[in-house]
């Protein structure tokens, strides 16, 4: 019989085969999958007494890891489409989210977001009462696979967060692929720093669903100095991770009696430093490394073979399997094979859409290639001739300085190779960085000192006039760079006297 082709079944398979299993934990709390999918079945009869119908849009915004995981399968029992929002997503955003989606039920603990939602019309659910409910004897509908299950709100450089659709088989597709080259094990436990609200995040559920692995969610204060004796005390096999996590990883083991039993760590989100990856291999012999490239569009897009960045440094992966990537030039033709392009995706893991955005969706669909759509990233790179994929910047990373293109990953790249350098972070040209680059590096070392040996790394073109030290790389609740904060604080007046 084939897999079933609704998001939920994902969750029922797995409790039906190992209901005792811990399926969800965390510092405070643990889940059997027997146990998360029968909260999830009172869950969503409580969502239908709500007056939530097929087509319907929950919004779920709680810390509460397990509480998000038995709303967002309620909402996808009943039928309706889910969006996780992170619990900090308050006020102007939150009211934005509200408007576009126009849910039905918002589910939440906090008084704040509450309230919002009532000024709204929103009903609103407390996610503990959700998680008590009991199912009754009401059927609920099963949607169909190609009905919306996810809203997830992505933020664009020129307007408010847009909302990717995705349905139940699209989403179904990218989790079996991205399983198949991950080999999640059923005796590992998965350890995750990000939030469920992160789709990065979100997917570690389904991934570790399909395993009949157990997932860790991890808390922002874990990521810090704990992160080692977190790993320990979780058990953790596998670290899902981001770039700002694992150069705090590798920090810490070089500094460690001992060190965590990992045996996989995945990265996306952002180009991971090369000495990162060789620091944490000679720390943790057991550890293979993934890199992976993706985007909220189509989820993931490409993953490398276990340590397959030691046969081809530099590179993404090749695509999913039942995917297709290649790079076309400004016109939409096909390059060949080591020219600079923008990367296309096609195949059933792509989204449906952006939700009430028809131009945005046209732009990213400017064609379509048969059967699946295809998609324009807006990452440029460069295929090599046996499909692997190599990022060299998005639309966003990539500035033009002293007339010549720039890509900032490159240039971030390149400072973190300095000895001495611990982070970095480029500001493209604009208003707040008087129109010239601006590097911003975590290190002792002066900035003459790290421009001067940037030297040889990069092309000199390439490398920022300006260099300025700071204490951390801001960061936003995905762990990535947070631009915005970081200008404020090159710019603000602490930083004035160390700029170089």
């Amino acid at each position: 019989m084939p897999p079933s082709e609704v998001l939920h079944s994902l969750l029922d398979e797995a409790a039906a085969a190992h209901p005792e299993q811990l399926a969800l934990s965390t510092t405070k709390d643990s889940w059997t999958y027997g146990d998360l999918a029968a909260a999830s079945i009172g869950a969503a009869h409580q969502l239908r007494a709500a007056g939530v119908r097929r087509g319907d849009r929950v919004v779920i915004t709680t810390p509460d890891p397990a509480a998000v995981a038995i709303a967002l399968h309620a909402a996808s029992r009943a039928g309706a489409l889910f969006s996780v929002l992170h619990d900090q997503v308050r006020d102007h955003p939150l009211e934005h989210v509200l408007t576009d989606c126009e849910p039905t039920v918002m589910v939440t603990d906090d008084p704040g977001a509450a309230a919002t939602a009532e000024v709204h019309g929103v009903r609103v659910l407390d996610p503990a009462a959700l998680r008590r409910a009991a199912p009754t004897s009401e059927p609920l509908p099963e949607p169909l696979p190609v009905d919306g299950a996810c809203l997830i709100y992505t933020s664009g450089t020129t307007s408010l967060p847009k909302a990717v659709v995705s349905t139940h088989q699209q989403m179904l597709f990218a989790a079996r692929a991205i399983q198949s080259m991950l080999g999640y094990r059923a005796d590992d436990v998965i350890y995750c720093p990000m939030p469920l609200s992160f789709d990065y995040g979100l997917y570690q559920l389904f991934l570790s669903f399909l395993a009949g692995a157990r997932l860790h969610i991890g808390t922002v204060a874990e990521v810090g100095p704990p992160l080692l004796r977190s790993l320990e005390s979780s058990g953790a096999t596998v670290l899902a991770s981001v770039p700002s996590v694992t150069d705090r990883l590798a920090w810490l083991v070089r500094r460690a009696r001992s060190t965590p039993p990992l045996r996989l760590l995945t990265n996306t989100g952002a180009a991971l430093d090369p000495g990162t990856v060789t620091a944490l291999r000679a720390a943790i012999p057991t550890l293979s490394v993934q890199l992976m490239y993706g985007l909220t569009e189509c989820k993931r897009t490409t993953i490398m073979p276990p340590d397959g960045d030691l046969d081809r440094p530099g590179s993404s992966g090749l695509a999913l399997p039942g995917t297709e990537v290649f790079v076309v030039d400004d016109d939409g033709t096909r390059l060949p094979p080591g020219e600079v392009g923008e990367f296309v995706v096609r195949g059933p893991n792509v989204m449906a859409g952006y939700w009430r955005r028809p131009e945005q969706t046209a732009e990213r669909f400017p064609r379509t290639g048969g059967l699946f759509p295809e998609l324009r990233t807006g990452d440029y790179g460069w295929l090599d001739e046996d499909g692997y994929l190599y990022f060299s910047g998005r639309r966003d990373d990539l500035y033009k300085e002293r007339g010549f293109r720039v890509s900032a990953t490159e240039v971030e790249s390149a400072a973190r190779r300095v000895d001495g350098v611990i982070a970095a972070a480029v500001l493209a040209p604009g208003p707040r960085t008087a129109n010239k680059a601006v590097l911003a590096v975590v290190t002792d070392l002066a900035p003459p000192d790290v421009l001067d040996n940037m030297r040889g790394l990069i092309e000199d073109y390439k490398i920022p006039q300006r260099c300025i030290p700071v204490e951390a790389l801001p960061t936003n609740n995905n762990g990535k760079v947070d631009r915005h904060a970081l200008a404020d604080l090159i710019n603000s007046p602490a930083l004035a006297t160390r700029k170089g």
